[in-house]
């Protein structure tokens, strides 16, 4: 009920999309989508519309405005929900900038069986898609900017309203990586279509979990020692009977004196050993030590042969309270063949 509230749950929210604009960077460095979950894109257009970044929008394009037809029956798709709204983000944002005079986007849904190649593809996998249709009635995109909408940092939009020039190279990433295609349709002065095909799937979501559960986390008087060398990391994490180090030296001296049921272990640590290393030395000491992995930084060798090593579930950072108490009530729960 505090008033503090909503300005604090967007400041949360934006740092989610600051860490997903990161990610999108790294897609286009890396590729391969790290997320595949079920997701159905008329949430994703719901909750686009419902968004700031929306409202934003339509305070800079004013004149223009959004229609939706969107399939009730739209099969799911298997990929990463941040990925897929950051595409449909752009797609929308660059309909807007097509129409300086104002007009109206159309947004579409629906289902399709692929059978034969889309336009610009010599071949398609065929079966079951979902597709989503951006359609505008802008200035349309000539020819020659056609062959080059997909380049990094090629733009045509005003600098400092939206976008960098990376926006259609992360929509042409994210499709790829989705085993997906993409249909773009339009002609100088009539306007462009956009669409998306993503592989259908009637793989139904698992219920959605309650938007504040975390009595269902709290701990029963378990230890969990935080390894960070951020002080401001350490005290969003300490939440069960917990308690915090800033270093992997500290976190070895820890677990000579102490008992932990549990070890949230920073991977990145700068100066001093990282957390592969202190994982080494913990297991001389507790050889069944339970530990879950936090980082900022990408899913690296180190992290896959420290939980080679036995570590439990890689945490991407920046984590919420509900990721970060439903990892570690996973990783406390009684394993076969070991004490509760």
């Amino acid at each position: 009920g505090s008033p503090l509230r909503r300005p604090i749950e967007t400041i949360q929210e934006s740092g989610k999309k600051a860490a997903a604009i990161v990610q999108d960077l790294l897609t286009l460095a890396r590729r391969g989508v790290a997320v595949s979950e079920i997701v159905n894109l008329n949430d994703v257009v719901r909750e686009f519309v419902a968004s700031p970044e929306f409202q934003r929008l339509r305070y800079f394009h004013p004149l223009v405005t959004l229609t939706t037809r969107l399939d009730p029956e739209l099969l799911n798709t298997l990929g990463s929900p941040v990925h897929l709204s950051k595409t449909i983000m752009n797609l929308i944002s660059n309909a807007a900038e097509a129409m300086p005079e104002g007009g109206e986007i159309r947004v579409a849904s629906f289902n399709i069986i692929l059978d034969q190649p889309v336009n610009g593809y010599s071949e398609v996998r065929p079966g079951p898609y979902t597709v989503l249709q951006v359609t505008d009635q802008g200035i349309g995109i000539s020819p020659e900017d056609i062959q080059r909408i997909f380049e990094p940092f090629y733009t045509k939009k005003k600098m400092g309203r939206s976008g960098t020039g990376l926006g259609m190279a992360v929509v042409w990433g994210t499709v790829e990586d989705h085993q997906g295609y993409i249909d773009i349709q339009s002609a100088s002065g009539r306007g462009t279509t956009v669409a998306l095909y993503l592989p259908g799937t009637r793989q139904q979501a698992a219920a959605a979990v309650r938007a504040n559960p975390l009595d269902q986390y709290r701990g029963h008087g378990e230890t969990v020692l935080v390894v960070d060398d951020l002080r401001e990391q350490r005290e969003i994490a300490t939440g069960y009977e917990a308690k915090a180090v800033a270093s992997g030296e500290e976190a070895v001296a820890f677990i000579q004196e102490e008992k932990a049921d549990l070890v949230l272990l920073d991977m990145i640590m700068d100066p001093g050993i990282d957390g592969l290393e202190t994982y080494q030395q913990i297991l001389q000491y507790a050889p069944r030590q339970r530990v879950l992995i936090a980082s900022g930084f990408a899913e690296s060798e180190r992290v896959k042969k420290t939980q080679q090593l036995g570590a439990g579930a890689y945490l991407r950072k920046p984590y919420t309270v509900e990721a970060l108490a439903r990892a570690v009530q996973v990783e406390l729960a009684p394993r076969e063949g070991m004490a509760a």
